[in-house]
């Protein structure tokens, strides 16, 4: 299912957002390498003492987000900067605060919101080897979880499909030429 809210044709910067477990990094990456564009990992911007919180089962507060929010801003300016495509960024950015500030920092950015059935995205945690985020604080991202609203540029696309499938219905949304696959 792809729900357009408001379309961007050929945003310069892509928020790929979520709870943990829909595949933000998955999807993100492939639209970038799809699109010629940079990918920013969030989760690669976030301190040793958050992922330690995280990996103990303890939620993070909008206290300890903030200076990670800033770092991933400007890893995709100076991403953006050195790539002929956008800047993909794989990010939970949950509330619409976080989304806010992202774009004061970058300007121009659309939305794809990964959503899907909790129960789906509880087995993909399961399933899911080497992370520092437990199972255990899905329901506190889904409690906190402010799904964007109809004045933020974007798309909500259900994950339940193939990653391949997803991509394609993302670019075709966001005004990305087709595949030549």
């Amino acid at each position: 299912m792809v729900a357009v809210a408001v379309r961007v044709a050929q945003p310069e910067f892509v928020l790929v957002m979520g709870v943990c477990g829909v595949g933000k990094s998955t999807i993100a990456r492939k639209i970038a390498d799809r699109v010629g564009g940079a990918f920013v990992e969030a989760d690669d911007y976030h301190s040793t003492e958050n992922k330690l919180a995280m990996a103990s089962g303890k939620p993070l507060t909008d206290e300890q987000r903030w200076p990670w929010l800033d770092a991933v801003a400007a890893a995709a300016l100076s991403k953006s900067s050195k790539s002929d495509g956008p800047a993909l960024i794989a990010c939970s950015a949950l509330k619409r605060r976080y989304r806010d500030f992202l774009r004061e920092k970058l300007g121009s950015l659309s939305v794809v919101y990964l959503t899907g059935a909790p129960a789906l995205i509880r087995r993909r945690l399961e399933a899911r080897q080497s992370h520092f985020m437990p199972p255990r604080l899905l329901d506190s991202q889904l409690s906190d979880l402010e799904a964007p609203e109809t004045d933020e540029a974007g798309i909500a696309i259900d994950i339940d499909g193939e990653p391949t499938s997803l991509v394609e219905d993302v670019c075709r949304c966001l005004g990305f030429s087709p595949s030549q696959d």
